[in-house]
């Protein structure tokens, strides 16, 4: 696999548990959200600032809402 790539497999309970604990662990301590579709579909250019905004104000009252301003935040 490609540099930060990374393959979780998920068939057991074990597993699926190390790979969320994975995911948490990569969320918190870099500050970003791991597949935030919003937010590659914005980094590639498939939606523009103002549909990403569009989209954060609908989830605002969540952490994932914010999430997606700090996004636009940082583009500034």
């Amino acid at each position: 696999l490609a540099r930060g790539i990374a393959w979780l497999d998920t068939g057991t309970h074990d597993s699926l548990m190390q790979a969320s604990n994975y995911i948490h662990a990569i969320e918190e301590r870099q500050g970003l959200m791991v597949a935030c579709l919003e937010e590659i579909a914005y980094r590639m250019g498939y939606i523009t600032a103002a549909e990403l905004e569009r989209l954060a104000v609908a989830m605002e009252t969540s952490a994932y809402g914010q999430y997606l301003f700090s996004v636009l935040e940082h583009e500034r």
